[in-house]
C-alpha cells in the first residue's frame, strides 16, 4: 500500500483526490490547518488527518515517515493579505523542509500553465514555488493546467454565473485571452499516474483538453450547451479593478479572487509541451464534455467540494473547537426560544437547509442587502451559497457563515460568521425539550472589537429584533 501526504486537503482539487486516492487503496496522510473541519468520515481505514500549518511549520513533525509522494496544494489566490507571493515561498520553503527531514520519495504540484513572458502576480508566484519545490532536492513532478471544469471549481462557477445571469455582457478585452480548459476528471486522472512514474520525475509537464478557446468562446459553448441565447461585446473602459468589480457582484467569488482571476485571464493559458501524452497516453474530456459532466453532478447535487471550502486562515485559530466554544463574557446576544409544534424532524431539515438558494427565511431583502453591503467592503457576500441544499458537515461555507458544528443527533448547529465586522459573531440553533415539551432555541452572539463593535450591535438592534424573531419562528413552525 502506497503511502501518500496530500497538503490543501480541504480545497476544491484535495477534496477530491483524496477521496480518488483512497479508492486505488493508497493510504492517504491529509494536511489541514484547521483542526476540526476535515469532511471526512472518522472511520475510514486508510486515511489520517495531520493538523498543521505550512506558514509557521507548527505540527509538522507529526507528518510520516516513508511517504512515496506528497502532492503540494497550496494556494493563496483567494487571500486577502498583501504579500501572498512573499507567504507563498515561506509555505513552500517550509514544505521543502519537512519533506527534506521526514524523506518523501516525489513531490508533485499543480500549478497554472505559465507560458508567455508577461505574467500576472499569482502565475508569477506559482512559478517561484515550482522553482522552490525543484530546489528542494527531492524528485519534483510538476503539473500546469488552465482552467479547470467542474462543479465547484472557481473558474467555472464565474463561467457558469456569467452565462447564466447576463443575456447581455459587456466584457473587457480579457475575453479575447486565450485558455485550454481541462475537467477535474482529468486533472485527477494526472495527478495520480504521476504517482512513481520514472518518467515524470523532476518534469514539468502542461495538462489541458483538447479545445482551445477564448474566454469569449468558452462563455458563448458555456451558453450553447444551456441553450441559452446571450451576447457579449467588448470594450476597452473596463480596468482590472472595475472588472473585478463586476464580477463580485455578478459572480460569487469575493474581490480577492476576482482580481486574481482577473489578472491571471490576461495571459494566454495554453498547453505548449505535450510530453505527458507520450509517457501518460490520455484522451481528455473536451469543453463542451467537461461542461455536461459538472451540470450533471450539480443537478445531481453530487458536488464533493467547492473553491470556497477552504478557509483563509489569515488571523484565525488553527483549532476550529475553539470557536465552537461560543463565549460568554464581554458579549452581546440575542437569545429566541420558540416551542415546536409539528415533528422535531422538519424543524432539523429547516435548519439544516438555511441559507442558499433556500434564505434565512426572514427579510428577505434585508439579509440580500447585508450581503451586498458586505461585497461592497470586500466581503464574501451572499452569493457564496453552500455546497449541498440539504447536507452541512463542519468546515463548510454557507453564505457569509461557516458551519463550526452540525451534529444531527445533538439536534445543534454552530455558524461562524465571515462577513466583514467589527468584532466575531455566532448563531447557534439547537432543539431542546422540557416539561412543556419540545423547543428551538436559537442564539446570536456577538464579541464586539471596542467601541466602533458595540456602536455595530446597537445600530443593528432594531432589525435583529424583527429579523432573528421571525427566523427562529419560521424555523421552529414553518414559515408564515
Amino acid at each position: 500500500m502506497t503511502k501518500i501526504l496530500v497538503t490543501g486537503a480541504t480545497g476544491f482539487i484535495g477534496k477530491r483526490l483524496i477521496n480518488a486516492l483512497l479508492e486505488n487503496t493508497h493510504e492517504v496522510y491529509a494536511l489541514v490547518r484547521i483542526k476540526g473541519t476535515a469532511p471526512f468520515p472518522s472511520d475510514l481505514p486508510n486515511l489520517h488527518l495531520i493538523t498543521g500549518d505550512l506558514r509557521n511549520a507548527e505540527g509538522l513533525d507529526e507528518l510520516p515517515d516513508g511517504v512515496s509522494a506528497a502532492y503540494y496544494l497550496m494556494h493563496s489566490m483567494g487571500e486577502n493579505e498583501k504579500g501572498f507571493s512573499e507567504t507563498e515561498k515561506i509555505v513552500a520553503q517550509n514544505f521543502s523542509r519537512a519533506a527534506n527531514k521526514k524523506g518523501i520519495k516525489q513531490i508533485i504540484y499543480l500549478s497554472g500553465i505559465s507560458n508567455q513572458e508577461n505574467l500576472s502576480k499569482h502565475l508569477k508566484s506559482r512559478l517561484a514555488v515550482e522553482n522552490i519545490l525543484k530546489d528542494s532536492g527531492i524528485p519534483t513532478t510538476i503539473l500546469r493546467a488552465s482552467i479547470i471544469v467542474g462543479s465547484g471549481s472557481a473558474s467555472f462557477e464565474i463561467i457558469r454565473d456569467l452565462a447564466e445571469k447576463l443575456p447581455i455582457m459587456l466584457a473587457p478585452k480579457w475575453v479575447n485571452t486565450l485558455c485550454q480548459p481541462i475537467a477535474i476528471r482529468d486533472v485527477l486522472f494526472y495527478l495520480q499516474e504521476v504517482i512513481g512514474h520514472p518518467d515524470c520525475l523532476n518534469r514539468t509537464f502542461d495538462i489541458g483538453g483538447p479545445d482551445i478557446l477564448t474566454f469569449k468562446k468558452a462563455l458563448l459553448q458555456y451558453a450553447e450547451v444551456r441553450e441559452l441565447r446571450r451576447y457579449i461585446v467588448t470594450v476597452p473602459v473596463l480596468t482590472p479593478h472595475l472588472s473585478s468589480y463586476w464580477l463580485v457582484f455578478i459572480t460569487s467569488v469575493r474581490f480577492s479572487l476576482a482580481y486574481s482571476l482577473v489578472e491571471s485571464m490576461k495571459t494566454d493559458t495554453v498547453c505548449l509541451d505535450h510530453a505527458i501524452q507520450q509517457i501518460i497516453p490520455h484522451t481528455c474530456l473536451n469543453y463542451r464534455e467537461a461542461i455536461k459532466q459538472a451540470l450533471y453532478q450539480t443537478a445531481n447535487q453530487d458536488v464533493p467540494s467547492t473553491w470556497m471550502d477552504a478557509w483563509d486562515v489569515h488571523h484565525t485559530n488553527p483549532d476550529i473547537q475553539q470557536y465552537s466554544q461560543i463565549p460568554d463574557q464581554g458579549i452581546l446576544r440575542d437569545s429566541q426560544r420558540v416551542p415546536i409544534h409539528g415533528t422535531i424532524e422538519d424543524v432539523i431539515g429547516r435548519i439544516w437547509s438555511i441559507g442558499g438558494a433556500n434564505g434565512w427565511y426572514s427579510l428577505k431583502w434585508a439579509w440580500e442587502l447585508r450581503g451586498l453591503f458586505d461585497k461592497l467592503i470586500g466581503g464574501v457576500g451572499l452569493n457564496r451559497g453552500r455546497r449541498h441544499p440539504t447536507e452541512l458537515q463542519a468546515g463548510d461555507a454557507v453564505d457569509f457563515w461557516r458551519v463550526l458544528k452540525a451534529d444531527k443527533q445533538e439536534k445543534h448547529l454552530i455558524l461562524f460568521a465571515q462577513m466583514k465586522l467589527p468584532g466575531e459573531a455566532w448563531i447557534e440553533f439547537k432543539i431542546e425539550e422540557d416539561k412543556s415539551g419540545p423547543y428551538l432555541k436559537q442564539t446570536a452572539t456577538f464579541l464586539p472589537r471596542g467601541l466602533l463593535g458595540r456602536l455595530y450591535w446597537y445600530a443593528m438592534l432594531p432589525f435583529h429584533l424583527i429579523i432573528f424573531k421571525k427566523m427562529a419562528q419560521s424555523i421552529a413552525n414553518g414559515p408564515s
